[in-house]
C-alpha cells in the first residue's frame, strides 16, 4: 500500500510538478488528457435536458441518460483493458470514431422524433464507446516518471482531476443546456471528447507506452480486494445520489416556470461542493477512513433528502440545495485516498477504473429512478428517496469499514 504525496501548498509538491513538466511534450497531453476528461460525466446530463426539452417528459429522459450512463459504466471497463492489451491509440481511436458516429444519429433520432427504445440503444453506444482517457493518462507516468513521489503526484493529480470534472462537468452540460436550443450542451461535450481524445493521441509521448505485460489477470481480479468491495458499495450510494438530484433539480425548476435555472441550479451545487471540499482537505472529520466512507455517504443522503420539505420558494430551495451540496467534493478526495490505501501500485490504474464504473453506474441508476418518480409523484418524492440508499448502502459500508484500511 502507498502513502499520499505531500499536499499542493508544500515546496515537494512544487518540486514534483516541476519533475512531470520537464517530460518532454508532458505540458500538451495534460492539456488535451484534460480536455477530453472535463466531459466524462457531460454527455449523460446533457441527452437528459435535451430529450426532456424535447419530449416533455422527465421518465424518457431518465430512461435515455441513465442508458447512456450503463454503457460508460461498462465502457470504462473494457476500454481500459482493450489499452492495456491494444495499447491507446488503436482503443481510443476507434472509441472515438464510434462515439462520434452514435452523437450524430443520438440527434438525428431527437430532432426527428425517433422512438424511445431505439434512442436508449443509441445512447447506450454512445456510452459505451466513449473514449476512456484515464486509464491511458495514467499509464503515462507509470512508463515515463521513475518510481517515487513525483509518479504518486501525476497518479494523484489523475485520481482528483477525474472526480472534480465529474462533479463540475454536469453543472455545465446543464447550464448550456438551458440555451436556446436544447441540444448545445450535447454538442459541447461531444467536441471536447473528441477534440480532447484526438490531440491526446497525437502526442508523441502517448505513442511511447508499452502495452500491457499483465494480460493474464481475470477481469474481476481487483473486485476480490475486500477494500474495494466495500468502497465501490460507498461509490454506487454516492452516485445514486447524484442520478437522484441531476433529474430532481431541473423538474423543481421547471415546475416553478424556471425551467433555463435548473442549469444554474446545479451549477451552484457543484460550486459549493469545491469550495467546501478545499477547506474541508485540510482538517477532515473524521480521520480514519474507515468511518469517514459511511458518514459522509449518510450525511450527504440526509441533507439532500432534506431539502425536499424546504418550504418558502426557489431562493431557499437554491440555498439548501448549496448546502446539501457540501459533501460531494470530500466524498469524491476520499474514494481516490481509499484507493490508493487498498490496492499496490499495479493494481491502482483498474482499481480507478472500477471506481469510475460504479459512480456511473450509480448516476444511472438515480437517472432511470428519479426520471419515473418525478413523473409519478413530483421531485420532492425523488429528493426525499435519496435518504434510502445512503442509510442502506452507508450502513452496509460501516459494518465492512475494518477493510477500509488508511488515514
Amino acid at each position: 500500500m502507498r502513502a499520499i504525496v505531500t499536499s499542493p501548498g508544500s515546496e515537494s509538491s512544487r518540486g514534483q510538478i516541476r519533475e512531470i513538466l520537464a517530460v518532454p511534450g508532458s505540458p500538451r497531453t495534460i492539456l488535451f488528457s484534460a480536455l477530453g476528461r472535463l466531459p466524462v460525466a457531460m454527455t449523460s446530463i446533457a441527452l437528459l435536458f435535451y430529450i426532456q426539452r424535447s419530449t416533455g417528459s422527465f421518465g424518457d429522459a431518465g430512461l435515455v441518460s441513465g442508458s447512456a450512463l450503463v454503457g460508460t459504466a461498462i465502457g470504462s471497463v473494457v476500454q481500459g483493458r482493450l489499452v492495456d492489451r491494444l495499447g491507446p491509440t488503436r482503443t481510443l481511436a476507434t472509441a472515438t470514431g464510434i462515439y462520434v458516429s452514435a452523437a450524430a444519429l443520438a440527434f438525428l433520432l431527437v430532432e426527428s422524433g425517433g422512438v424511445l427504445p431505439v434512442l436508449m440503444v443509441c445512447a447506450a453506444v454512445l456510452g459505451l464507446a466513449q473514449p476512456a482517457l484515464g486509464t491511458a493518462s495514467r499509464a503515462i507516468w507509470a512508463h515515463r516518471l521513475p518510481a517515487g513521489p513525483a509518479r504518486e503526484f501525476a497518479f494523484t493529480y489523475e485520481a482528483i482531476s477525474l472526480e472534480t470534472f465529474f462533479i463540475l462537468g454536469p453543472a455545465l452540460a446543464a447550464i448550456l443546456a438551458s440555451l436556446e436550443w436544447a441540444g448545445t450542451g450535447l454538442v459541447v461535450a461531444v467536441a471536447m471528447m473528441s477534440v480532447g481524445t484526438v490531440g491526446f493521441l497525437t502526442s508523441p509521448l502517448v505513442r511511447t507506452i508499452p502495452r500491457s505485460s499483465q494480460r493474464g489477470r481475470p477481469l474481476l481480479h481487483i473486485i476480490a480486494i475486500p477494500g474495494m468491495q466495500t468502497l465501490i458499495l460507498a461509490v454506487l450510494g454516492f452516485g445514486i445520489i447524484i442520478g437522484f438530484v441531476e433529474v430532481a433539480v431541473p423538474a423543481v425548476a421547471n415546475l416553478a416556470g424556471v425551467s433555463a435555472y435548473g442549469g444554474i441550479l446545479l451549477g451552484l451545487w457543484s460550486l459549493t461542493s469545491v469550495v467546501f471540499g478545499i477547506a474541508y482537505a485540510r482538517r477532515p472529520w473524521p480521520r480514519s477512513y474507515a468511518h469517514r466512507a459511511p458518514v459522509l455517504l449518510i450525511g450527504f443522503g440526509v441533507l439532500v433528502a432534506l431539502v425536499a420539505f424546504v418550504q418558502g420558494g426557489l431562493v431557499v430551495f437554491t440555498i439548501a440545495l448549496m448546502v446539501s451540496g457540501l459533501l460531494i467534493t470530500p466524498q469524491a478526495t476520499l474514494h481516490s485516498l481509499i484507493v490508493e490505501a487498498v490496492t499496490t501500485e499495479d493494481q491502482a490504474a483498474e482499481a480507478f477504473g472500477w471506481v469510475l464504473a460504479a459512480v456511473t453506474a450509480g448516476v444511472a441508476i438515480g437517472h432511470l429512478s428519479a426520471g419515473q418518480i418525478v413523473e409519478d409523484f413530483g421531485p420532492s418524492v425523488a429528493l426525499a428517496s435519496t435518504v434510502i440508499p445512503a442509510v442502506v448502502l452507508g450502513g452496509i459500508v460501516a459494518l465492512r469499514r475494518r477493510t477500509l484500511r488508511g488515514g
